[in-house]
């Protein structure tokens, strides 16, 4: 695969002069303002989804349903419609917490413009990635952010606030799901709910995985393209890597059903 993938590169991309030092900063620094625009527009694009949603705008311009709107309109399907309002979901969640653990008034605005100032530089597959476990992140944001208000160490200015934000999504992705409060008495049952956790566990990773090749903006027929020269390398069957994929965008276990579990 590796050796593929090179070949690849070598078509792709014509051979040129070598970059001195200085150029080559120049060209990650305009890299880095790209990779800025696109997460501020994801911030402005929250904004505005859950803003056209909350208005049911469908309504006036004779469509049935948001995602019969969002076909309509935008040509975009069912799924990619639902993950647009999981995106504007957890952001307004995010702004949430921050107004409770700053005390801030600024970040209650929920307009576009004030989304985009105050933008932690959040992805949209992180976002769609915690749309499930808002309620852990916002409540571990909070803790967090009243720590350091009543600290006092720390300046809670927009930095702070972005690496305190932008940690805690980070912390909640990476952290298993918690078992349930009273594990069944069956020593049998509780055994294979261990197992099944671990194997959602494993899968939640392969779908990161399949995630860095192939990206949430892509869908599942476009993904299962790109996909299966991996599956095929690795020895997963297609239709359980789209599954692990699904997985890793939504969080929802209902995703494995029939291929995993």
């Amino acid at each position: 695969m590796g050796e593929h993938d090179h070949d690849q590169d070598d078509v792709a991309e014509p051979a040129r002069p070598p970059l001195s030092a200085a150029q080559a900063r120049e060209v990650t620094n305009g890299l880095r303002e790209a990779m800025d625009d696109v997460r501020r527009s994801v911030a402005v694009l929250a904004a505005r989804v859950r803003d056209a949603h909350a208005a049911r705008v469908w309504l006036p311009l004779g469509y049935g349903s948001w995602e019969a709107y969002c076909d309509g309109e935008f040509g975009i399907s069912r799924a990619q419609a639902y993950r647009l309002l999981d995106v504007a979901r957890s952001l307004a969640a995010i702004h949430g917490a921050v107004a409770a653990g700053t005390e801030t008034s600024r970040t209650r605005d929920t307009s576009p413009a004030a989304a985009a100032a105050l933008d932690y530089g959040l992805s949209q597959r992180a976002l769609i990635a915690i749309s499930g476990r808002t309620g852990d992140v916002t409540a571990l944001i909070t803790r967090r952010l009243t720590t350091l208000a009543h600290s006092g160490l720390t300046a809670l200015d927009e930095p702070t606030v972005r690496a305190v934000v932008r940690q805690a999504v980070r912390d909640i992705r990476t952290a298993p799901l918690l078992p349930p409060d009273e594990p069944p008495a069956d020593p049998a049952l509780a055994a294979l709910r261990r197992a099944v956790d671990d194997l959602t566990a494993s899968t939640h990773a392969i779908g990161e995985l399949m995630l860095e090749v192939a990206p949430a903006y892509l869908s599942d027929a476009d993904a299962a393209d790109v996909l299966a020269p991996l599956c095929e390398e690795i020895g997963e069957p297609l239709d359980r890597g789209l599954a692990a994929r699904r997985f890793a965008l939504t969080g929802d276990r209902r995703a494995l059903r029939g291929t995993v579990l």
